[in-house]
């Protein structure tokens, strides 16, 4: 009966291990991915700000002209 119950100790014992290690290999894979996808976004939030940058520092548009709506008017029954 002892020996019953040490056998079942040292399988939950390896299994522990098995378990803490195979999750361990799975996590640091995401975590890779999680690293390059963060080094992607910090590269795109720089392009994007650098692009506001270049934007602000333009002259305005110049004002389109103002239509003049009354010589667009068609007369209806003259």
């Amino acid at each position: 009966m002892l020996t019953i119950i040490a056998w079942v100790w040292v399988g939950i014992f390896i299994g522990f291990v098995m378990g803490v290690t195979l999750i361990s290999i799975l996590a640091s894979g995401k975590q890779a991915d999680l690293e390059a996808e963060n080094m992607h976004l910090i590269f795109v939030r720089d392009s994007l700000k650098e692009e506001i940058f270049r934007l602000e520092n333009q002259p305005k548009p110049k004002p389109r002209k103002k239509r003049n709506l009354r010589v667009n008017k068609i007369k209806v029954g003259k």
